[in-house]
């Protein structure tokens, strides 16, 4: 989870990148998929809070939009405004972490507040989706990411096996996990209300949390609110673990409103079970999650997190993904 605590770190050395560093002519335009693409997908980075300066460096490398932190409606309107007169979109909050299963309810509450800060926040920005990782576990026994052969209650989603064979060695894990998707379903339902009142989507984003590993496990969980306002926010290199982006995309389908950029390594031989990488540089298979994307009707932006590159180059990387390659 290295990645989620150094977002920030990222973010400040991204967004104060030099730009004017031209797009090659033989990269693909963002017009130059309509020709292929009936779906249409847009660049994004994220920036907590922005200048001016920082955005028209954004601009100026091809970018779209920002995903924007939570910084309180007061400074999100105040950034709105530099947005749309650079010509770029804050189109989403990124809220991260949250605690719904803590056993102490202060800290639940807690969680639950700033959860509705980012809301707030988001409807400043003009945005339309607030990220949200509802909990987390760890400190049990958990399978492989590879030995994963899930069974689950369709009506709970509750576990009913996490690998063939013998599940004994995992019991704790298993308690867990339905633990937390009980206190997430309880605390994520409080904030429907509110997300309808903002006009903004709570996008449900399960982040090396051990929760809801399998596509099919994380499908259930998002419809199991039966809501427009809880909608899925999908990583597209998190999960290849686990099992391929494509079938991640085509399994979520409609459900998702927007999408991190990201790529990863594997290697079963590592703890973590590989590294993160540059985008086209892991085992993230871009032209089928390209193709994914199209037959799952997915029209929104793509927002880049974490890599080496610069803004320039991972600009023209994503162009190449938009046009399939």
């Amino acid at each position: 989870m290295k990645h989620l605590h150094h977002r920030r770190e990222f973010l400040a050395s991204a967004t104060t990148m030099a730009a004017g560093v031209a797009i090659g002519s033989q990269v693909l335009t963002s017009q130059a998929q309509e020709t292929t693409f009936k779906t249409k997908l847009f660049k994004a980075v994220i920036a907590e809070k922005n200048t001016e300066a920082a955005l028209e460096k954004l601009k100026a490398a091809g970018y779209d939009g920002v995903e924007g932190g939570v910084i309180g409606p007061e400074e999100a309107a105040k950034c709105r405004v530099l947005a749309d007169k650079v010509g770029l979109r804050i189109h989403s909050v990124i809220r991260g972490w949250a605690e719904f299963n803590s056993p102490d309810k202060a800290k639940a509450q807690a969680t639950f507040d700033k959860t509705v800060l980012a809301l707030e926040t988001a409807q400043a920005f003009g945005a339309d989706a607030v990220l949200l990782v509802p909990c987390r576990i760890g400190g049990v026994k958990t399978p492989d990411p590879w030995d994963f052969d899930i069974e689950f209650d369709a009506q709970t989603g509750h576990l009913k096996r996490v690998v063939k064979g013998d599940n004994a060695p995992y019991a704790e894990y298993i308690k867990a996990h339905d633990h937390a998707v009980d206190t997430s379903r309880e605390w994520v339902s409080k904030l429907i209300p509110i997300a309808e009142k903002t006009n903004v989507k709570v996008a449900l984003e399960n982040v090396w949390n051990n929760l809801w590993v399998k596509p099919a496990v994380f499908k259930q969980f998002v419809e199991s609110f039966g809501s427009p306002w809880i909608r899925a926010y999908f990583d597209i290199g998190n999960h290849v673990k686990y099992a391929p982006s494509e079938e991640w995309i085509t399994t979520l389908g409609g459900l998702i409103v927007k999408l991190h950029a990201k790529d990863f390594k594997v290697d079963r031989a590592a703890k973590s079970g590989g590294k993160f990488v540059n985008i086209r540089e892991g085992d993230v298979n871009w032209p089928l999650v390209r193709q994914a994307l199209e037959k799952v009707g997915y029209t929104g932006f793509l927002t880049i997190e974490g890599g080496q590159c610069t803004l320039e180059e991972n600009s023209q990387r994503l162009s190449l993904i938009f046009g399939g390659k």
